[in-house]
């Protein structure tokens, strides 16, 4: 059984049917990719499977749970916690409140305190800057907060929204060498990428999505291989 198993949903906005009857499938231990152009659904994958949208129909079973409907701050305790896109971190706040927030679901301190300790050496900066309103940061900082800050609910599965939008190549590629290290120290990832190249260059596998549909999936560096995927995605 799969860790995650998305079973022929379908979500609206309103009249528009933005996903239709996508089924994917995420093992424990991997690194999984969603591509596609953007308005491929990809975003919207995500927020469904983290409960921020109600599929109409389907099924999205996490541990042998379905949690379809289910709200988002239950979906965090059952171990699924999301890196949105465009980071949402809460610019007023300090660093270290952020942080904070993310262990809302918990109430195991000594544990809690650990964890805190264990962002801080995965992101040396913020620790440097833990005291700073978090509106402060850079981009690329801001990023590796809103990391540190999913990291903070202990998740079994990661879900990754676009983390390279606005970043600069060369925090893009430490960005990424970050979610493969999150990934090797015993995290799942479902990861939503514009930038296939990187995307598919650490993940196990792939999902290509176009308006609303998964049209080609397989192994990631085989499809980073195809001439049809690297015309329309991968700028070759």
């Amino acid at each position: 059984m799969a860790m995650l198993e998305v079973k022929d949903i379908n979500v609206y906005y309103g009249a528009i049917h933005a996903i239709k009857g996508i089924s994917l499938a995420v093992e424990e231990g991997e690194i999984v990719t969603l591509i596609g152009a953007n308005g491929a659904g990809k975003s919207t994958t995500l927020r469904t499977i983290s409960g921020l949208l109600k599929p109409k129909t389907g099924e999205i079973n996490f541990l042998g749970k379905n949690i379809a409907g289910m709200p988002a701050h239950k979906i965090v305790r059952e171990g699924i916690s999301q890196v949105p896109e465009g980071r949402r971190i809460f610019a007023e706040m300090t660093v270290q409140e952020n942080l904070e927030l993310g262990a809302f679901t918990r109430t195991d301190k000594d544990e809690i305190q650990n964890d805190f300790k264990m962002v801080f050496g995965r992101f040396p900066r913020l620790e440097e800057r833990r005291l700073q309103q978090a509106g402060t940061l850079s981009g690329g900082e801001q990023q590796m907060l809103a990391m540190g800050r999913a990291l903070m609910s202990r998740p079994k599965l990661l879900l990754l929204d676009e983390p390279s939008m606005g970043l600069a190549p060369l925090l893009i590629r430490e960005i990424f060498s970050i979610i493969a290290d999150i990934n090797k120290t015993g995290t799942t990832v479902l990861l939503v990428e514009q930038n296939a190249n990187m995307a598919l260059s650490i993940a196990n596998r792939a999902y290509v999505l176009e308006t609303g549909r998964i049209t080609i999936s397989g192994d990631a560096k085989e499809l980073a291989a195809s001439e049809e995927i690297r015309k329309a995605y991968l700028g070759g």
